[in-house]
């Protein structure tokens, strides 16, 4: 009888798994189904271009199988900002499309909104025509991208947000002494905050001062924008953030920062009234719209950027053999394959090999948008990325974050382009170790012995602390290790080894600090970078793009995320909503081993 109930439990286990297994199948093929399938976008004559929240702005393209969320099995991709870029360069042309109307801030983060927002501004001086933004709220980076526009309008009863940066810093000493965990620190430069957040229960002195320059010189370049598209003075704009001078919506409109107040259906009423005449913005009276105008039977058509986006790139301008080639280096940098979220510096060789060796291939625009990673891993990029410069140009174009290792594979380039509002620098590095010792011991009851042919056999080891020796003998690898980073950056900047040093020891600047410092040779956007390196290689009258989209390991990408949804980490970053940034963060702070060349938290600007 025990012999049928296991023989049976056995069966239907394997049935039941086997019907698992079908429905995951059928859902991942539709999920690629939908993914690839037909989704031609026809652009209907009087349409306007729309930008609003649904948009996410990526910084990257990624592979069709890297969009794909096995999680919850449907299409997890943003809009890459080449082709958000692009689309918005191609509506100027277009015929079809009448203007651009920003709705409501799309996701998008602060560097990435000056590259929208310059794109925005090179549409209206090359096409004339409007660009108008309506939002039942304002917050400040999605005012700063809309007050490009030619009129800024705001619901009656909404609101707006006025009132400076800043940048929080989550501390967890506290924690981990109430866990009895010691951190073990190695790391060369004051200015090397990475590590302050496991032994601190504040900033240190050196970290306040450059997170205060960082966000001064932000928040300047917000206001000098805005001051130009508004006609409003830099010290009033400040003025208006210091006393809080904008609560209502009344208030909007009386300092100029927004143009008048509009219900939804008033707002449509424009569009109707923009459709039948390009001139009405040089005729409104105040906030009034004039009565007498003639006015559209139907509101424009609207497409969305990502849905305009889809329909430019099947209409490519060039086919020229000459490929500008943009390579990116999106996200932490690891060691070993690219992985969603990480970059890998064998994965990212080999993709400047391949560059090198395609002869169609005349330029190469490195793209970084990184806070860094494993010290080793970057020099194996920065050593690829040398051989690959000796044959053709290297143009670096910075996105949020080029810092620490990102900048270690930026400062091999011909020229270093970034936004004034990336985060660069943070030229050090760093060693984090953990003694759960005390904790097992003090919480559990738990000790751990061990016999060792040598004293420093279990070097290394979790569950204890580093002797003196030990300690020098790590802190000999980070020392070689910033010895060789800060000499890199001198030879690649045409820099004294002592002027690097100077500038470095982990210290964070902005794009517009970076320039002023020598880190970045000037201010320009990925599309400035790609013009550039097609000039440099003497083809700017005949060039193509070509985009090396990151490829990631298919199969670890589904077991990494079944095993998520298994272990209930989905579950849990989900119920965490806005702190699941701070939990991957640090969970991927403490799975790091090696030498890191990277920011160990998110510097977020709001």
């Amino acid at each position: 009888m025990n012999f049928f109930k296991s023989f049976l439990a056995a069966l239907l286990a394997f049935v039941a798994g086997g019907v698992v297994m079908i429905i995951l199948t059928f859902a991942v093929i539709g999920g690629l189904a939908a993914m690839f399938g037909d989704d031609t976008v026809v652009v209907e004559p009087g349409s306007v271009l729309t930008i609003d929240l649904n948009e996410t702005i990526v910084d990257s393209p990624k592979s069709g199988a890297a969009n794909f969320d096995y999680l919850n099995m449907s299409v997890s991709s943003g809009l890459p900002l080449y082709k958000a870029l692009t689309a918005i360069e191609a509506a100027a042309d277009d015929d079809n499309i009448l203007g651009i109307v920003i709705r409501d801030t799309p996701s998008v983060g602060m560097a990435g909104a000056e590259e929208l927002r310059a794109a925005l501004l090179r549409f209206k001086e090359n096409s004339g025509k409007f660009v108008v933004s309506y939002s039942e709220t304002w917050g400040q980076l999605g005012y700063y991208l809309a007050s490009v526009s030619d009129k800024v309008y705001m619901n009656p009863e909404g609101g707006m947000s006025w009132q400076g940066l800043a940048s929080q810093i989550m501390f967890y000493k506290g924690l981990l002494d109430k866990l009895g965990v010691e951190p073990i620190v190695l790391r060369h430069g004051s200015f090397k905050s990475a590590v302050e957040p496991y032994i601190m229960d504040k900033m240190s002195p050196e970290n306040r001062l450059q997170m205060e320059v960082l966000l001064g010189t932000v928040w300047n370049t917000v206001l000098e924008d805005i001051s130009a598209s508004r006609g409003i003075p830099v010290e009033t704009l400040d003025r208006y953030a210091t006393e809080l001078a904008v609560n209502l919506p009344e208030d909007a409109v009386e300092t100029g920062l927004v143009d008048g107040l509009l219900y939804e259906d008033q707002f449509d009423d424009l569009l109707r009234k923009l459709a039948v005449s390009d001139s009405l913005l040089l005729t409104w009276q105040g906030d009034v719209i004039a009565d007498s105008m003639e006015m559209s039977e139907q509101v424009p058509a609207s497409v969305s950027l990502s849905s305009y986006a889809s329909h430019v790139s099947l209409n490519p301008k060039s086919i020229s053999k000459n490929k500008i080639a943009v390579i990116y280096a999106d996200g932490q940098i690891v060691d070993g394959g690219n992985s969603r979220g990480a970059i890998g510096g064998n994965a990212m060789m080999e993709e400047f090999a391949r560059a090198r060796e395609d002869e169609k291939v005349k330029a190469v625009v490195l793209r970084v948008n990184s806070p860094g990673g494993s010290a080793l891993a970057s020099e194996l990029m920065w050593r690829e990325i040398e051989l690959l410069k000796a044959e053709k140009p290297v143009i670096v174009s910075m996105g949020e974050y080029a810092a620490s290792g990102g900048y270690y594979i930026s400062c091999p380039g011909d020229v270093i382009l970034a936004d004034r509002m990336t985060i660069t620098g943070s030229i050090g590095v760093f060693g984090l170790l953990y003694n759960y010792g005390p904790a097992l011991k003090e919480k559990l009851g738990i000790t751990v012995d061990i016999a060792q042919t040598n004293p420093s056999a279990d070097m290394g080891s979790p569950f204890r602390n580093l002797s003196k020796r030990e300690y020098d003998a790590a802190m000999q690898g980070i020392e070689r290790v910033y010895s060789t980073f800060i000499g890199h950056v001198a030879e690649g900047r045409n820099m004294t080894v002592e002027a690097v040093d100077a500038i470095g020891g982990g210290r964070v600047w902005s794009g517009v600090s970076g320039k002023e410092i020598g880190l970045v040779d000037g201010f320009g956007g990925l599309m400035d970078a790609i013009l550039l390196a097609a000039d440099r290689a003497g083809v700017a009258d005949d060039f193509r793009v070509q985009e090396y989209v990151q490829d990631e390991d298919k199969f670890a990408m589904i077991i990494s995320a079944l095993s998520a949804k298994v272990s209930g980490r989905a579950a849990l970053e989900a119920q965490l909503g806005e702190f699941a940034s701070v939990y991957n963060n640090l969970r991927d702070v403490l799975g790091q081993t090696g030498v890191q060349a990277r920011m160990a938290y998110d510097i977020t600007i709001e």
